[in-house]
């Protein structure tokens, strides 16, 4: 991106830079005709002109199975069809971490469902963050579409399972005898998924060798998550300064639960995608490397998190490995 050239803000959008053709014609196609109100008016290119035919749709290295024997024995147009795959389902878990994991929570506190939490300038700043996320729905179904289209394919992801956060949380809520569980359950994975989206979203939005579509649809939506992960942070803070000694511990457990969930590989989707490519050998590949300690996360960089708990004084009640996260 030009260093030299000032982000354009339209409020519910990401920021974008207008000599950026990628990033231009991205926002272009979520605002539709908003462009031509603009004073300078020219031909915007079209998304579906700019995907590369050869550029891979999602990064081979973060395949759990890379460097398996199976997985490399496949033939490489099999693998590449499955990395399109993989970027279908990267977009799905983008989609349904927003839409049945944040908004959730964000709702609860609209709906006056948290006592400690509320006010005219609380509502409207998660009012914002909810126009936000449905905006980044948005982008990643628009950039999956593309990817349908240039690569032919014709069968829905909703063959594909809902992401393992977005299960988990749904098995973690159907457990819960009290309302308050409930509500303490979808705050704790909302503030996990926020403060841990840009780690995600960073996996590809800075790669240089995929679709530059792809890369750059992820960095659009990373430019908005800074301000969300300091929202859910102090709804985390002021919620938990007002529980019981047991809510607290609950809460904090729940928090670290939903870290796990959402950082993991997702193998069940994995195990979809090999099924739809009738991949030979794919449940022996699975069951050799899903208990493998160096594949078990896709997400490694937990400092949002780690940063949320050190501010509120309870690293020391959490077991989790951070690694050299400082």
């Amino acid at each position: 991106m030009n260093s030299t050239c000032e982000l354009i803000e339209i409020p519910g959008f990401p920021p974008f830079d207008p000599t950026h053709p990628v990033e231009n014609a991205v926002i272009t196609r979520l605002a539709g005709n908003w462009h031509r109100r603009a004073t300078v008016k020219r031909k915007e290119p079209e998304l579906e002109d700019l995907f590369e035919t050869g550029r891979p749709d999602y990064p081979e290295r973060l395949v759990p199975f890379a460097g398996h024997p199976v997985w490399e024995g496949l033939d490489p147009k099999l693998r590449s069809r499955m990395l399109s795959w993989a970027w279908l389902a990267y977009n799905k878990h983008t989609v349904l971490a927003e839409q049945r994991v944040v908004n959730p929570a964000f709702a609860y506190v609209i709906e006056g469902e948290f006592p400690s939490l509320g006010g005219p300038a609380l509502e409207q700043s998660l009012a914002q963050a909810m126009v936000d996320e449905q905006y980044h729905t948005l982008m990643h179904l628009n950039a999956s579409t593309i990817t349908r289209q240039k690569r032919l394919i014709g069968i829905p992801d909703t063959v594909l399972p809902a992401p393992h956060i977005v299960q988990r949380l749904a098995e973690l809520r159907d457990a819960c005898s009290e309302s308050w569980e409930r509500k303490l359950t979808t705050l704790a994975f909302a503030t996990v998924s926020e403060t841990s989206i840009s780690a995600y979203l960073h996996l590809l939005s800075d790669d240089k060798e995929i679709q530059v579509i792809n890369s750059t649809t992820v960095q659009l939506h990373n430019r908005d998550e800074i301000c969300h992960s300091s929202i859910t942070g102090e709804l985390a803070k002021t919620v938990y300064a007002f529980l019981s000694k047991d809510q607290k511990r609950f809460f904090v457990e729940t928090m670290m639960t939903g870290l796990e969930a959402f950082v993991a590989n997702d193998y069940g989707t994995w195990r979809q995608i090999l099924a739809l490519h009738d991949v030979s050998g794919a449940e022996k590949m699975i069951s050799e490397v899903q208990y493998d300690a160096g594949r078990k996360n896709l997400v490694r960089d937990f400092s949002g998190l780690r940063r949320l708990l050190a501010d509120m004084d309870l690293l020391g009640q959490v077991d989790w490995d951070w690694g050299d996260v400082q």
